[in-house]
C-alpha cells in the first residue's frame, strides 16, 4: 500500500467542504470511495472530487476490500454504531468530534478498534497545525511563565435554522458538543493534564428540541488552574484561546477555525505577532493517521485522548442541568 484509500460515510457539508480536499491535498491519503443513503449524491459527489467508487449504502462501501479508511462526518448519535461496523470491516476510522455521545460510547469505540486490530482518531483538525506546537514550546519553556488559566469562546449564531441537525436533543445536539468540545480540547492539550471537576451553567432554548443553545462552564485542573470557557449557537460570532500566565499571555485568534493564523505573545520582552504559513489542517489530520497505517507510527493523538475528552463533555452537560459541581473521574 503506498497511499491510505479513503472512503467516506455520507456527504455532510463538512466532508464536502473541509475533509474530502484535505484528503486530496495530504501526502498519505487518496479519495476512492463516497457512500450515501442517496445513490445519486453518491455519485454526484464522486463525480466532483474524482472518487472512483460511489455507493448508495454506507454498508456497500465497508465491504468494499479497496478501501482502507473510513472518515465519518454523520450525526454524533452514529459515530458509534457505524465506527464499530467500520472495525468490523476491518477499517481505520477518522470520527468527527465530539466522537461519541458520551464518555461510555467513546470507550466501547476504542474496545472495538482496538480488537479489529484497526485505528481510530478524533478529528479535532485544529491541534495538528503548528501553532499549537508553538503554544506548547512557549508554555513548557516558560516564556510566560507558570500558567494560571486559560480563556476559550467559540460562539456563532445559526438560530434560525430550525431544522439544523444540531437541534436535536436525541441526535446528540447543543453548542457544548458542536463547538464547546474545542476550548475543552485544547485546555487539555496545553496544560498536558486531566481536569478534576466541572461547573457549568446553560440556556437550554425550548424552541430548538432542548438542547444547549449557550453554555459557559469553568474546568477545574490541578494546582488551582482552570478553564473558562462559553460556547454556543445563538449568540455573536467568536472563536479564541487566551492563556494566561504569572508573567505573560499567549492569544490565538480564530483558535479553531479561520485565516490568518497568528499568534500575540505577551511576555516581560514585550509583546508581538507570530505569523504561520498557510496549511490546510485537515490534510494534517489525514497524514497523521495515514501515516500511523503506512508506517506504523503511533497517532498524536491516541483514542484515549477521546474518551477523556467526553469524560468532561459528561461532567458540563450533567453540571448544567443538575446546576451542581461534578467531579470528573481520572
Amino acid at each position: 500500500m503506498s497511499k491510505v484509500r479513503w472512503g467516506i460515510l455520507g456527504c455532510a457539508d463538512i466532508a464536502v467542504r473541509k475533509l474530502i480536499p484535505g484528503i486530496l491535498s495530504s501526502e498519505t491519503g487518496e479519495l476512492y470511495a463516497i457512500a450515501s443513503r442517496d445513490g445519486a449524491k453518491a455519485e454526484d459527489v464522486a463525480r466532483r472530487f474524482g472518487a472512483p467508487r460511489a455507493y448508495g449504502s454506507y454498508e456497500e462501501l465497508l465491504q468494499d476490500p479497496d478501501v482502507d479508511a473510513v472518515y465519518i462526518p454523520l450525526p454524533n448519535h452514529l459515530h458509534k454504531p457505524w465506527t464499530i461496523q467500520a472495525a468490523e470491516a476491518g477499517k481505520h476510522v477518522l470520527c468527527e468530534k465530539p466522537i461519541a455521545l458520551d464518555a461510555r460510547e467513546a470507550q466501547a469505540m476504542v474496545d472495538a478498534c482496538r480488537a479489529h486490530g484497526v485505528h481510530l482518531a478524533e478529528a479535532f483538525m485544529y491541534r495538528h497545525h503548528p501553532r499549537y506546537n508553538r503554544v506548547l514550546e512557549l508554555v513548557q519553556s516558560g516564556a510566560i511563565g507558570p500558567v494560571r488559566g486559560i480563556r476559550g469562546s467559540f460562539t456563532f449564531n445559526n438560530a434560525a435554522d430550525r431544522g439544523n441537525i444540531r437541534y436535536r436533543r436525541d441526535w446528540g445536539g447543543g453548542s457544548l458538543y458542536d463547538v464547546g468540545c474545542y476550548p475543552i480540547s485544547a485546555a487539555r492539550l496545553i496544560l498536558g493534564d486531566e481536569p478534576v471537576a466541572a461547573t457549568a451553567h446553560a440556556f437550554f432554548s425550548p424552541d430548538h428540541d432542548g438542547v444547549d443553545m449557550y453554555l459557559a462552564g469553568l474546568v477545574e485542573f490541578a494546582g488551582g488552574v482552570s478553564l473558562t470557557f462559553d460556547c454556543g449557537m445563538w449568540a455573536a460570532e467568536r472563536n479564541e484561546i487566551e492563556v494566561v500566565g504569572a508573567n505573560g499571555r499567549l492569544i490565538l485568534e480564530r483558535a479553531f477555525l479561520g485565516e490568518p493564523v497568528t499568534l500575540r505573545v505577551l511576555s516581560p520582552e514585550g509583546e508581538r505577532v507570530e505569523t504561520f504559513d498557510p496549511l490546510d489542517p485537515y490534510a494534517l489530520e489525514v497524514d497523521d493517521l495515514g501515516r500511523a497505517i503506512l508506517e506504523g507510527k503511533p497517532l498524536r493523538f491516541p483514542p484515549e485522548d477521546a474518551v477523556a475528552n467526553m469524560r468532561v463533555l459528561d461532567a458540563c452537560l450533567l453540571s448544567a442541568r443538575t446546576g451542581r459541581r461534578v467531579a470528573i473521574e481520572r
